[in-house]
């Protein structure tokens, strides 16, 4: 299994203080910057765009940014994301009809892509794309909202993904988003992930070091 990630979700931080914000957490030992993008039509909820990517790499980011896209038609967006400075493009197979030629779109444009499976969506899709794939992201909530509790039935799910990606010898990372925390990270590592998304658990904390210190304990415990 793949090193360990931590990919602080940007919803849950101060916007008033962005850039402050992600300094922080990657001074703390995060691995990423998540960005969860959502459009008021594929999920109930209205976030951020390519605008907020540039102007995290002008502040000087550098770390890889995570851009997981909860947006319909998806197409259009991918290049401006691309263009802003994105290291990771991941979709939802319902945004598009035609889950291949974007996950193509995603490489032409020089991003890593990724394919996001809600809590109810099949994992069929895999078994046409997988080739095209580097990362799949289990969602661990339904879409739309930061805050929510994790859903217990992920945990077979995520299980599930690593046998496919085990079995297929290929470098996928598989991600999970969607009420991770101190005291379920554990369980999620342990069914599998290596990639682990939290937003109000790390930014609603005091203290960033320690929590994502506490986090990378429970991983490691578990593995």
């Amino acid at each position: 299994m793949r090193d360990p990630w931590i990919a602080p979700s940007i919803l849950s931080a101060d916007f008033a203080r962005l850039g402050a914000e992600v300094d922080a957490v990657l001074a703390a030992g995060a691995d990423l910057v998540h960005f969860d993008v959502m459009d008021n039509h594929y999920v109930p909820n209205l976030t951020i765009g390519p605008l907020v990517c540039e102007a995290l790499r002008k502040h000087g980011v550098s770390a890889p940014i995570d851009v997981h896209l909860m947006v319909k038609p998806v197409d259009r967006i991918i290049p401006d994301f691309a263009a802003a400075g994105a290291s990771y493009i991941s979709v939802h197979p319902e945004a598009t009809e035609h889950v291949d030629r974007t996950l193509q779109l995603i490489r032409e444009h020089g991003c890593k892509s990724g394919l996001v499976f809600n809590p109810a969506t099949p994992l069929d899709w895999l078994d046409h794309v997988l080739d095209k794939v580097d990362l799949v992201l289990v969602m661990s909530v339904n879409p739309g909202f930061g805050g929510q509790q994790f859903i217990e039935a992920a945990l077979p799910k995520i299980a599930a993904v690593r046998d496919v990606i085990d079995r297929s010898g290929r470098a996928i990372r598989l991600e999970v988003d969607g009420g991770v925390k101190v005291a379920n990270i554990g369980r999620i590592a342990a069914a599998g992930a290596d990639t682990f998304v939290a937003g109000s658990a790390i930014f609603g904390a005091k203290d960033y070091p320690a929590t994502i210190a506490a986090m990378r304990r429970e991983i490691a415990s578990a593995r």
